[in-house]
This record gives C-alpha cells, structure tokens and sequence, in this order.
C-alpha cells in the first residue's frame, strides 16, 4: 500500500512538473523570433540559436545523465529528483520576469547551464522510481500510465496556454515548476535505501574485485563521487547485447524526432504564420491521441504482447511517420502518426532493458540509456 501511494505522489508530481514544462513550447517560437527578429516571420539566426542550444544541452546531458543515475542510487531518487526541479524553475522564472532581448539572452544562458543537468533527468529518474516499486511483470504498464500522465499533462499545459497571454504563460509555468518542487518534497516517499541498492554495472576485470568488498569500499565511494568514466560506460554497454541494441536505436530515433522538432515550430510561422494559439491547438490534438492512446492500450498491450513485440510496432509507425513527412509534407498527417510511434516506443525502452537487467542498478543504468 505504501508502494501504491508513493506511486501516486509521482504521477501528481510528474504532472505537475511536465505540466509546468510543456506549456511554455507553444508560445517560446513568438518569443524567440520578438526578441530576435522583432516583426518577422522568418528568421535564421533564431534556428541557429536554437540549434545551438540543442547541441550543447546533448552533450552535456551526454555527461551528466549517467552520473545522476548514479548518485540516485546511492543517494536515493527523491534526492536527485528536487535538483533539477528547482532548477527548471530559474530560466521559466527569467522570462517570466521580461521578454526583452537582454532577459532572452539571460534565459539561454541558464536554459543551456540548467537542461544539461535538467533535460531528461526529472524523467530518468521517474522511471527508476517506478522500477523500485513495481514487480517486473507490471513494469511495461504502469510505464505506459506514466507516459499517459505526462501525455495528459503536456495537453492540459497546451490548451492552457491557448487561453493565456504570453506573459502570464510563463509566470503560471514558474509557479507551476515551484508547486511540483514542494509537492514533491512534501509527499514523495523515497523508495530508494543503502541497503536495498543492487550492486552498479562493473567490467568484467572489476567484478573479481567484489569478493574482497574491504578493498573496494574505498573506490566505490570515490566513483560515486564522481563522474562516470569513458571505460564504465563502455563497460556498461558491453554489459549486456539487449542494452547495448536499445540505446543504438534510441539514439537514431530520438536523433531524427529532435532534428524534426527544433526546426518545425519555426517552418511553420515562416510558412503559415503560426502563433502561439496555433501551435497549442496542433499539440493538444498530437496530445489526446498519445494520452489515449498511453493510459487505455498501452497497460493492456503489454502484457498481452511484451515489450519487443511493442518496441517493433512503435519503430514501424515511427518509420510510417518519416516517410509520409518525405513523400507529403502535411504537417496533420504527421500529427496522427507521431502519437502511435510514442505511445509504442516512449516507455517500451524503459521496460525492455529494465526487465532484462532488473539485477543492476538501475538508476545508474537508466541514466545512461537516457544520455
């Protein structure tokens, strides 16, 4: 039962968190192209800029993701979830503050410092509290409710930027990241102790050094202080073939969706004149469809189907949607495509490698799948 509520607490604070988060993607293309091109529809110095920032956010993610994995588990996941809860609050509380070119700078500046700890971590760590708690058979489903959460989130965030100025957008999205924060500081139970940590991924020329836990404690506090090295991650690969086959094609994956989103909000303002409104009403539709689509089949597919079957059908539709965005262009077509290749491919990764490496530690692990 305890289990339960501390399931509950996390799916109110991913909401509320995610809720935060997405609310402000519809209105930040008017702001980005206001305080750089003011008057314009189009604008290359905001593509490059954003461009820019999505290269350095991955590679310092490429860093620090494997290490709050690995301080979680040592550390525990309530810990490492409120750093970069209260740090998302700071680049949503400057532009709240002002949207003038000076504030916009401030703002990506502090959205590069605090996303490469932040981007990705909030939900890492979600994940391997669900792990935590949840029996391996049961796994694929309740990540399908997170997933569903954060889809049912990101559409109440969208329709209520639709009915929002751009200022209050961002003044209600800092309010609502702070309230994520003391929520989850308040009500989260931790779920993660010393003594129930599994044992981290290791190469195999380090595992003979387990038997002699007296000569090793002293290393292993010092690795979990500090950053994981070139050799684990490697080794952590090579660990397993099912972890080293999902990260190859997550990597591809989510390397063309976010090549596609960094560019797509701004082709449609030069093209169609989109503003804010619009671009929220095309994210509500793509939302509805994946929170259905997440909360209702996905709990009942997996077990049905198990997690490779459902990996193969979301990179399928995945596949389905690039090639009517090739051959068509229609932006609504994508729209109905994307949802299916989320809903089946969002959280199947997490259920797959977590399921056959559920003997590790898993934040660790989950950290470095998410860099």
């Amino acid at each position: 039962m305890e289990k339960l509520t501390g399931l509950r607490h996390l799916f109110m604070t991913i909401f509320l968190h995610n809720f935060a988060t997405f609310m402000v993607i519809p209105a930040i293309t008017d702001v980005t192209m206001a305080a750089l091109c003011p008057g314009r529809d189009e604008c290359s110095v905001a593509i490059y800029i954003s461009g820019f920032q999505q290269a350095i956010i991955g590679l310092g993610s490429l860093v620090m993701m494997p290490l709050v994995g690995n301080l979680s588990d040592k550390y525990g996941r309530k810990a490492l979830l409120t750093v970069p809860m209260i740090l998302t609050v700071i680049p949503l509380a400057i532009l709240a503050y002002s949207r003038s070119r000076s504030f916009f700078y401030a703002y990506c500046v502090f959205k590069i410092l605090t996303a490469m700890f932040c981007e990705g971590s909030v939900h890492c760590l979600a994940l391997a509290y669900v792990a935590d708690n949840v029996p391996e058979g049961r796994r694929a489903s309740v990540f399908g409710i997170l997933s569903g959460v954060g889809s049912c989130a990101f559409v109440c965030g969208t329709l209520s930027t639709r009915f929002l100025s751009t200022a209050s957008t961002f003044q209600v999205s800092a309010a609502m990241a702070m309230l994520s924060a003391v929520y989850m500081r308040i009500f989260l139970p931790e779920s993660t102790v010393n003594n129930n940590l599994s044992t981290p991924i290791i190469s195999e020329g380090k595992l003979d050094a387990i038997a002699n836990p007296d000569e090793e404690s002293h290393k292993k506090m010092q690795m979990f202080k500090t950053m994981p090295s070139i050799e684990d991650m490697l080794a952590l690969l090579k660990s397993s073939l099912t972890f080293s086959q999902a990260t190859i094609v997550s990597f591809f994956s989510n390397l063309a969706d976010v090549g596609l989103h960094a560019s797509l909000l701004y082709y449609l303002k030069a093209r169609f004149h989109f503003s804010k409104n619009q671009f929220a009403d095309l994210m509500v539709i793509t939302g509805v469809a994946g929170t259905i689509s997440q909360l209702l089949l996905m709990p009942i597919l997996a077990p049905a189907l198990g997690e490779e079957r459902l990996l193969s059908i979301g990179l399928f539709f995945n596949c389905a949607h690039w090639l009517i965005l090739l051959f068509y262009g229609r932006y609504l077509m994508q729209q109905l495509c994307s949802p299916c290749s989320l809903f089946f491919r969002s959280h199947v990764y997490g259920a797959l490698y977590l399921n056959k490496l559920g003997h590790v530690s898993r934040g660790r692990l989950k950290g470095s799948f998410q860099a």
